[in-house]
């Protein structure tokens, strides 16, 4: 398992899209916080790229490297070993990777600018969504024998938690706009990690009055110890269930 996980991240770490990918962060990160007088604002700018830029990057390269890796997978699966420690290495590897790039491309720069509990939160659901959306591709691959279908089932799995998603909610306020929703909508809101992510860290930064009660509701929740839990359990599991299920499929696949 640990030759695998190993020889995964070396082969990632010296990938081309990889070193763009860390390249683009860093100097996007680093512009952001160039051009802003207020390290808050830059922090702000940047959330936008994280919750856009990374969790794409992440569904996509890491669909196109299952599939890349099909005859490593099946060399592997012809030796002495379980499936499920082969996906796990392969889940792991990719998720250590991706997160590292992410760290060095937008972390340092946060560890530079803006050094306080605002910046480490940023820090830590950025490399949650890189883990999630690792486990979401592996997902998607294991569920889709064909390439091309495996793939643009995780572009549209990005495009619904990116865009799709939000108007679904808004869709949900309009036709309930008569009863009271806003309780409602934290649980809703752990149905989608991006949003989650885009919750804790506007809260921090105050820029909860803009979103008016629905913010102050929100505020009142993810604000507190118990919100905080709820957050970082969502998240959590947004990683475990698909991993687990990604692992179980794949125990029982007939390559």
């Amino acid at each position: 398992m640990k030759k695998i996980f190993k020889y995964v991240v070396t082969d990632i770490l010296r990938n081309k899209i990889v070193l763009i990918y860390t390249v683009f962060l860093l100097a996007a990160s680093l512009s952001v916080f160039g051009l802003e007088d207020n390290s808050s604002k830059g922090l702000l700018s940047l959330l936008n790229i994280i919750l856009i830029i990374v969790p794409l990057v992440n569904i996509i390269f890491s669909s196109i490297y299952i599939y890349n890796s099909a005859e490593f997978i099946e060399l592997l699966v012809s030796q002495p070993l379980k499936r499920k420690s082969i996906w796990l290495s392969l889940f792991t590897g990719l998720a250590a990777s991706l997160s590292l790039a992410f760290f060095i491309g937008a972390g340092i720069p946060v560890l530079i600018f803006q050094p306080n509990t605002i910046g480490f939160t940023m820090i830590a659901v950025g490399i949650l969504l890189s883990i999630i959306f690792v486990a979401i591709a592996m997902l998607a691959t294991v569920n889709a024998r064909d390439k091309a279908k495996g793939i643009g089932a995780a572009i549209m799995i990005w495009l619904y938690f990116s865009l799709l998603f939000d108007g679904f909610v808004l869709f949900l306020l309009f036709q309930f706009a008569d009863y009271p929703m806003e309780k409602p909508m934290i649980a809703i809101s752990a149905f989608n990690p991006i949003d989650l992510s885009r919750i804790l860290i506007l809260l921090q930064l105050d820029v909860s009055a803009m979103m008016g009660y629905t913010g102050a509701v929100f505020k009142d929740f993810f604000g507190t110890f118990t919100g905080i839990a709820f957050s970082i359990i969502s998240l959590l599991l947004w990683i475990v269930l698909p991993v687990w299920y990604a692992a179980h499929k794949f125990n029982t696949k007939d390559l």
